[in-house]
């Protein structure tokens, strides 16, 4: 194996190591969850050295700076307001979901009107409509660093949920045919089908290592399971009502779910025990997500209200 280069990830903290075997181009990645600005990067860097064959002593300054720069990123605790900027006429539809690019300066709308668009940030121009879709588009992403282009087939209902691994090698998908399906992003092609779930899939979502996957349904249980050996490690049952959104910790330690029973409920990822029930919504809750560092959490529901529990 021979190193080509580093490159610095801020979100989850890591760097991710592209190096050379067998003449193909590979990644892998070390994550850094628990870097702190108090992080003593001398120590860090010996465990990294010591583990990692392919930092040698030669890149052990690159890698010192790498930590370095890391560590400023997460000092950097600014308030910022947000004014708001610009109000587009999208669609003639309703809009379902939107997601910026990696570097923010484009974005994607999808719409109850059949369609997506791809939009300028700064002016608000629309760059591209891509049409196609025979029904509602319900979930959209961007593919990064990567341009491939596939039109994934498989699912035999309408697709919840889809989601990008950390470097976009892979893709989930969660349908109403019960299933969820893990693809080969650059090939385009399903490596694997989960179908161990009695109804609807709902949503669909990697942990930020790519290594797990969590699933929701209508029946009422989450799923995690591994991305490594496609086995199931959790099957997290409770709630007394479909779950509508489930997301992981940045630590990946554990499951956070949303259900239209009123609560949700954060999970244990190996054990699969429920830890904690936030209870106070008045009606359904749709949305949940920790905040970067994993010490809060939001909930969003039917009842009109946001939650935020420390």
């Amino acid at each position: 194996m021979k190193l080509k280069r580093f490159l610095l990830r801020y979100y989850p903290p890591g760097i991710i190591l592209e190096y050379v075997k067998g003449g193909e181009i590979r990644t892998k990645s070390i994550d850094l969850l628990d870097l702190t600005p108090e992080t003593d990067t001398e120590e860090l860097l010996a465990e990294i050295r010591k583990s990692e064959p392919l930092v040698t002593w030669s890149r052990a300054e690159q890698v010192r700076q790498l930590l370095r720069t890391l560590q400023d990123k997460l000092r950097q605790h600014v308030e910022r307001s947000f004014p708001l900027f610009k109000v587009l006429q999208a669609h003639v539809l309703p809009l379902t979901n939107v997601a910026f690019n990696k570097s923010g300066s484009s974005f994607i709308t999808g719409s109850y009107d059949r369609t997506c668009k791809i939009w300028d940030t700064a002016s608000g121009e629309e760059l591209q409509s891509l049409e196609g879709h025979r029904n509602v588009v319900y979930a959209i992403a961007f593919n990064n660093p990567y341009g491939c282009v596939h039109t994934l087939i498989g699912h035999r209902g309408e697709i919840s949920s889809v989601q990008f691994n950390w470097d976009c090698s892979l893709i989930v998908t969660g349908s109403m045919d019960r299933t969820c399906r893990v693809w080969d992003a650059p090939a385009g092609k399903c490596v694997f089908t989960f179908s161990d779930h009695e109804d609807e899939v709902l949503d669909v979502c990697f942990d930020c290592t790519g290594q797990l996957i969590a699933t929701a349904s209508a029946d009422g249980t989450a799923r995690v399971y591994s991305a490594a050996t496609n086995q199931c490690i959790a099957k997290l049952q409770g709630h007394e009502g479909e779950i509508s959104k489930v997301c992981f910790n940045p630590q990946g330690s554990r499951v956070l779910t949303a259900s239209v029973d009123k609560t949700a409920r954060l999970w244990d990822v190996r054990s699969g025990e429920c830890v904690q029930v936030l209870g106070g919504h008045t009606d359904e809750i749709f949305s949940c997500a920790f905040n970067y560092e994993g010490d809060a959490i939001i909930t969003g529901s039917k009842d009109n209200t946001c939650r935020i529990w420390r």
